[in-house]
């Protein structure tokens, strides 16, 4: 075997898997500028909870764990744990700007139901997690 046949371990591990428009990148870095957070990343995470049996969070923050996965997309970096990136797989942060408000929003190709109001879900394999909950899923 060759010198250049073998590969060094990357720095970070590639989560090309959670897709990050150019909207959204953005929105992120604009929030970035104006709280002066350099050298923070976007958080993209599944929780417990919401009307549906999980809930989407997001956050700004400069703490990256060893156990998480980590890109970078549009200049922004994109954090994710172990656990999470199971349910959001080929899910894509966008950000929307329309009549009725702006915000972020991800359209989860793994959700089998959604919220109303799009801050939870239900995924084909949790079809025990509630009913639907008070916001009507759908």
């Amino acid at each position: 075997m060759y010198k250049e046949d073998i590969m060094e371990a990357p720095d970070t591990v590639d989560t090309a898997q959670i897709n990050l428009t150019t909207a959204a990148a953005n929105a992120i870095q604009e929030l970035l500028q104006k709280r002066n957070l350099e050298g923070y990343a976007l958080r993209v995470f599944v929780s417990g909870g919401g009307c549906s049996g999980f809930q989407y969070g997001m956050a700004l923050e400069d703490n990256i764990r060893d156990t998480d996965l980590v890109s970078e997309q549009h200049g922004v970096k994109i954090v994710v744990d172990e656990i999470s990136i199971n349910y959001l797989a080929g899910a894509e942060v966008d950000y929307v700007d329309e009549i009725m408000g702006s915000g972020f929003k991800i359209t989860n190709p793994n959700a089998v139901a959604t919220c109303g109001c799009g801050s939870s879900f239900r995924t084909k394999d949790d079809q025990a997690y509630g009913s639907g909950g008070g916001c009507g899923c759908h």
